[in-house]
């Protein structure tokens, strides 16, 4: 048995004090200081009063760490899931861009199969962003490959797929809605000029997600009010990316007082150039310029990301002075719900898995562990 104590840990509703965690591969009990003794644990970890949080699951990354989704190299997603584990991910989706299917398959085959051999943090499947997109707002994405909608392309990695990115405008059948659904795959609205009421069509028919809200569709109008107003407008869960370039902080602001805390998800849709130094990177076979932590295209088109999840925590925080349970919760609790996970992650609960991070008033990650495993220590 391993232990943590004096620590305060982040629990759904609150936060406790005066508690011990006591865990192997999974957390098998939450005791009172009175009733602990060290001599039963083989180890134990002292937080020094920091704060203990279910580590963080990032639902929207490329890259980072110089590594790609979409680099042929297997290796990639190792580099990518070692990487993550200093800034309190312990799990996440691998996200594609828009290519040819036959890159888009190989980068499926490694999610595949780094699933079954993985090391640092986990990955849980993919978040497919593309090719059923618009081309008015694609965004960073190459456009010689967007299509419109057809589950028979990426049927065959319906086990691998969680999450796939579409624009209202390409789904042209309710078949689609009806396999996604059958195979347990999360529709995303995104990278799309639909109007509020195709939006709604779609949201009505089964899409339960939003890709980055406001970043790669219209603006919200007071007549036309898209599908930024059809996400506020109802209870799909919607990502946002907090580095203050994408999202205004003011709009942060109005998003956590309109959704709350159960429909919005954090991401960082970060890129390669994540956790590196400014420069030039690459993203979808474009070239990508990075200055002052901004990722943008050769024309100024805002390419990703170079956030991390503590610093989006700690924007987020600061930004719209929420709780700190509702904030975490942003990172854990909403994405293990929504990907069917929240029995096993997202939430320091007795029988889930022991994924937890410590970390500082300022977001500062000092420790991770996933599966029990001490992972990162700063």
């Amino acid at each position: 048995m391993q232990a943590i104590i004096n620590g305060k840990i982040i629990l759904p509703q609150k936060i406790l004090e005066n508690h011990v965690i006591l865990f192997e591969t999974t957390i098998e009990a939450i005791i009172p200081w009175k009733e602990f003794s060290s001599a039963t644990c083989v180890r134990v970890f002292d937080a020094h009063g920091d704060y203990i949080a279910p580590g963080f699951i990032n639902m929207h990354i490329h890259g980072c760490a110089g590594a790609d989704v979409m680099d042929t190299e297997p290796s990639a997603l190792q580099n990518i899931g070692n990487a993550l584990v200093s800034t309190g991910v312990t799990a996440f989706l691998p996200t594609t861009m828009t290519y040819n299917f036959p890159r888009i398959y190989q980068a499926l085959d490694n999610i595949r199969n780094y699933m079954s051999k993985e090391s640092g943090a986990r990955v849980l499947g993919c978040n497919l962003e593309g090719p059923y997109i618009s081309q008015e707002f694609k965004g960073a994405q190459a456009p010689e490959n967007i299509l419109s909608a057809d589950f028979s392309k990426i049927e065959k990695y319906a086990d691998v797929i969680k999450i796939i990115t579409v624009a209202p405008e390409k789904l042209h059948n309710e078949e689609f809605f009806r396999l996604c659904k059958e195979k347990k795959i999360i529709i995303s609205l995104g990278h799309s000029g639909a109007t509020y009421e195709e939006a709604m069509s779609a949201i009505s028919k089964g899409a339960t997600h939003i890709t980055h809200l406001f970043n790669a569709m219209t603006a919200l109008h007071h007549r036309k009010p898209g599908l930024a107003g059809a996400a506020l407008d109802s209870n799909v869960n919607c990502e946002l990316i907090v580095d203050n370039i994408h999202v205004h902080p003011a709009i942060q602001r109005l998003v956590y007082k309109i959704k709350g805390k159960s429909t919005i998800i954090l991401v960082t849709d970060s890129m390669r150039a994540c956790l590196q130094e400014d420069g030039i990177s690459e993203l979808g076979g474009q070239k990508v310029f990075v200055h002052n932590k901004i990722a943008t295209l050769k024309d100024g088109t805002i390419a990703g990301s170079v956030l991390t999840m503590d610093r989006a925590i700690m924007n987020f925080l600061t930004n719209t002075r929420a709780p700190l349970t509702d904030v975490i919760a942003m990172v854990t609790v909403n994405p293990a719900k929504e990907l069917g996970l929240y029995k096993q992650l997202g939430s320091i609960t007795p029988g889930k898995k022991a994924d937890m991070v410590i970390f500082d008033n300022k977001i500062n990650i000092k420790t991770t562990f996933i599966k029990g495993v001490q992972v990162f220590q700063k």
